[in-house]
């Protein structure tokens, strides 16, 4: 696709409708209870994030591919109407079960607008300026990621939780304008071909069964050896086998298995897998530590990580610039697997009396140690493919994190309620609180940086000599 002029309104939309997608991922958590409260079904809560995180999740890959075969423009413009309607929905719903069920139609949408958001930056704007373009989508990942609990507070402390979801109409309006007028229609490569049903098929059902059952394993009480846990998980582990089998006889398949034999696109999609437990281990777990350890308002938390969110924003920018000087990625991925450890490390050392500056501090290397994961593992792995899978490259990098994520809140949601049962009888709950955060921030972060540092240091790290010529080359 040529560049046009005026590309930057266009870059801005899509930059909103990629917020907008991320921050209902984290929005609702905080305007949860507000929402039993009124609706009901205490019982079913969980259900009202599972459900937008298990259909945005698994339609990820499936927009990413078709994208590449049928064009962005109508891809994204069916994602933003389906997560609109979800949203105007979710804000008119009268009982838990019809915001579960319009939660699920939000996430439908949901998926298209990330990865296509992400490939439309190779589409649109030549290779020199790629890095710094896609360092300005890390950036609003990142700002997404920590104003949703945020902002989901202030909807709920000052208006209604309903806004939490309606305030994404005049945004996704103000999108799909811009893109109906400005964003060329350019078809994709595989038109005519018989789309790969079976293989959609079984890939949904067996991703919904991983992320269900990561879901209860997540929830108090529940032990991965329990029902509600196992059998989702071996379900799934069962679905993913079928998924390869199938995927190899496909004609068009939806997940083309031969992308994983090009080294870099392995290695960065086990970096975004990995590096999603030092993420979801700084947003989830230090809001938690701000409201039980310190006592703090939803509100007053969201802000309070805000060194967090700063770092995060300043590394994926940064990375953004360096990749497109440098021609070289490797080096600044490195460099951020290095800082997360560091951060998470210091971490350990948290306590209820920690002072504000020094937990600034640790935040803010925390999130300049994401930022090029942000921004970096995506000039990688859209620069490894061919120009016909960009869409599906940037697809998987973004459903592998956020299976990252899953696997990561499955594995710290027990230790984080083992150590306050432990603590909090000779401590009190503030210092339980505070000790669960300092145990699972580094075990968690410390782990997937670690893991990812060997990955990174494992992929090819010369000059990337397709930044000179566009997508489809590889480092030398």
């Amino acid at each position: 696709m040529e560049t046009r002029p005026k590309n930057g309104l266009l870059l801005l939309a899509v930059l909103g409708g990629m917020f907008l997608a991320m921050l209902d991922q984290t929005i609702v958590g905080t305007a949860l209870p507000q929402i039993v409260q009124e609706l009901g079904g205490a019982d079913l809560y969980t259900w009202v994030v599972t459900a937008y995180l298990l259909t945005s999740t698994i339609t990820v890959p499936l927009y990413g591919r078709l994208s590449d075969t049928y064009g962005r423009k109508p891809l994204l413009l069916i994602g933003i109407a389906l997560f609109l309607a979800g949203s105007v929905l979710c804000g008119a719903a009268q009982d838990m079960t019809q915001l579960i069920a319009f939660r699920g139609l939000q996430g439908l949408g949901a998926g298209a607008l990330l990865p296509l958001s992400l490939a439309l930056v190779i589409d649109l704007f030549p290779p020199n300026r790629s890095g710094r373009v896609q360092g300005a989508l890390g950036a609003v990942m990142a700002l997404s990621y920590i104003a949703g609990p945020f902002l989901g507070g202030v909807f709920t402390d000052t208006a209604s939780w309903r806004w939490a979801f309606l305030v994404n109409l005049p945004v996704g309006l103000v999108v799909v304008a811009v893109v109906v007028a400005r964003l060329p229609y350019a078809p994709g490569q595989g038109r005519g071909a018989r789309p790969d049903y079976l293989g959609i098929a079984v890939f949904t059902g067996a991703i919904s069964a991983l992320l269900v059952g990561l879901t209860e394993k997540g929830l108090d009480g529940h032990s991965w050896t329990s029902g509600p846990v196992l059998w989702p998980i071996a379900g799934a582990a069962a679905g993913l086998v079928v998924f390869v089998l199938v995927e190899r006889r496909a004609a068009e398949p939806i997940i083309p298995l031969e992308l994983f034999r090009n080294r870099t696109y392995a290695l960065a999609n086990t970096a975004s897998f990995l590096t999603a437990f030092c993420l979801y281990a700084g947003v989830v777990f230090l809001p938690r530590y701000f409201q039980e350890a310190m006592g703090l308002s939803a509100t007053d938390s969201g802000l309070r990580i805000y060194p967090l969110m700063l770092g995060m924003v300043a590394g994926s920018m940064a990375a953004g610039a360096l990749i497109s000087k440098t021609r070289r990625y490797k080096p600044w991925l490195v460099a951020g697997a290095f800082l997360i450890a560091v951060g998470s490390l210091l971490c350990a050392g948290l306590t209820a009396d920690t002072s504000g500056p020094a937990l600034a501090g640790w935040m803010a290397l925390l999130g300049l140690g994401m930022g090029p994961m942000l921004s970096g593992l995506t000039v990688a792995v859209q620069y490894s493919v061919p120009p016909r899978f960009i869409g599906t490259a940037s697809a998987n990098l973004t459903f592998f994190r956020q299976i990252g994520g899953s696997v990561a809140l499955a594995l710290a949601g027990t230790l984080y309620a083992s150590v306050v049962q432990d603590r909090a009888p000779l401590h009190g709950p503030e210092a339980a609180h505070a000790a669960a955060t300092a145990t699972v921030i580094p075990w968690l972060a410390v782990t997937g940086a670690v893991l990812a540092l060997g990955a990174l240091l494992a992929m090819p790290g010369g000059r990337i000599r397709a930044l000179d010529a566009g997508p489809g080359g590889s480092g030398e």
